[in-house]
């Protein structure tokens, strides 16, 4: 497939009309490169993530040894880029001598203030995949008094179903699937509480700055997060989340009652939330990207 792929985005490439070639992640650097190449133009690389330690790269060694010929081959002859945190970029120093810059996903500034908020609404917004913890996130629900609501789909859809079932919580969670982007924009505001859980398996799950985190902090709604270094570093700063050192069932629940429970705390959380969104959101990321840009074509 990715052979396929990448033959035909080379094609295409080829016979396009542009200045600049932007490859996005590994998966599109091949084709961009040569195609850069050889039609001398200028070559960018947006690094979502450390591709290479993705947990579905790392638990299969020779498909991570391809990755990282292709990484090791390709990412040194792009020296102009940019990634979406400070470790990713360090990384990339450390390893290939590039100096890439920071540009976060942000979501625009919008108004946080809705009608019809509910006390006892949990949301988890985004892909509902292997890896974010839902073994333990359900099983907690047992021990919440509140509703969940999950607005996503993805590989591990059907076994949350059958988990919801198992540990006898249909009437407390509820499965939304996919939700149209405008319309999540207005659901997410009328939660108390936010569920932002993933395994840390591989050094891009455990260093990831996941974009929900930014857009539960937009809706003004407190979450209750992994304690891992990139959300540290930030709730450390704004003060808008409850993190978590495991993700234990118990764990899980003990920080959810919390927010829902004691208004002051939830009060803080929230009010610092609208605080932070004033700083993160795109109309002011987006300068540091038109800036990358004027400066790769002056």
């Amino acid at each position: 497939m990715y052979l396929e792929f990448n033959l035909r985005l080379f094609l295409h490439l080829l016979f396009i009309s542009t200045d600049c070639y932007v490859s996005i992640d590994l998966d599109t650097i091949i084709p961009n490169y040569f195609a850069s190449v050889l039609r001398k133009k200028k070559r960018v690389y947006d690094a979502h993530e450390l591709f290479t330690e993705l947990k579905e790269i790392v638990i299969r060694p020779t498909i991570q040894k391809a990755w990282l010929k292709i990484e090791r081959f390709a990412v040194p002859k792009f020296t102009h880029g940019y990634t979406v945190n400070e470790f990713i970029a360090a990384e990339l120093a450390r390893k290939y001598r590039v100096e890439y810059g920071v540009v976060r996903n942000l979501p625009k500034l919008m108004k946080a203030e809705v009608d019809g908020k509910e006390d006892r609404l949990i949301i988890y917004q985004g892909a509902v995949n292997e890896g974010r913890s839902f073994e333990t996130l359900i099983p907690a629900m047992k021990d919440v008094d509140a509703k969940m609501i999950i607005c996503g789909d993805g590989n591990f859809f059907n076994q949350v179903i059958e988990l919801i079932k198992k540990e006898g919580v249909e009437e407390k969670v509820e499965l939304l699937g996919m939700v149209p982007p405008d319309e999540l924009k207005k659901i997410t505001p009328t939660a108390r509480v936010a569920v932002m859980l993933f395994e840390g398996t591989g050094l891009n799950q455990y260093q990831s700055l996941a974009n929900r985190f930014f857009d539960y902090i937009m809706a003004g709604v407190p979450q209750v997060c992994v304690n891992y270094p990139q959300y540290k570093i930030l709730n450390e700063q704004y003060n808008v989340a409850s993190l978590i050192s495991d993700t234990s069932p118990a764990t899980i629940a003990h920080a959810l009652n919390n927010v829902l429970d004691d208004d002051v705390y939830y009060n803080t959380l929230r009010n610092n939330c609208l605080i932070a969104r004033e700083d993160l959101n795109w109309q002011n990321e987006e300068k540091i990207l038109l800036d990358f840009y004027e400066r790769l074509f002056s």
